[in-house]
């Protein structure tokens, strides 16, 4: 158990990051954030890597490495279009 969040915590932290060098600009978020980025692009990543193979959804599964990663960048510009308002 322990293991299993330690693991998605450095793979969230690794892919959060790389999507974070991908997307240029000023970022607020931290070391949790990077993590939280990651973690949730993988989810994205997942789900559309779901949508384009056509797979079932009861085979729905987290992304790779890429897939967690072109999740995060996709998540960060939204971030950034929606949720931050612009520095004055």
């Amino acid at each position: 158990m322990i293991g299993n969040l330690i693991g998605w915590c450095v793979f969230g932290l690794i892919a959060g990051a790389i999507a974070r060098l991908f997307v240029s600009g000023p970022d607020r978020l931290g070391c949790l954030g990077t993590i939280a980025l990651g973690i949730v692009g993988s989810v994205v990543g997942g789900y559309l890597g779901m949508l384009i193979f056509r797979s079932e959804a009861d085979n729905f599964h987290p992304a790779g490495l890429l897939g967690s990663i072109i999740g995060g960048i996709i998540v960060l510009v939204l971030w950034r279009r929606f949720a931050v308002p612009p520095a004055v």
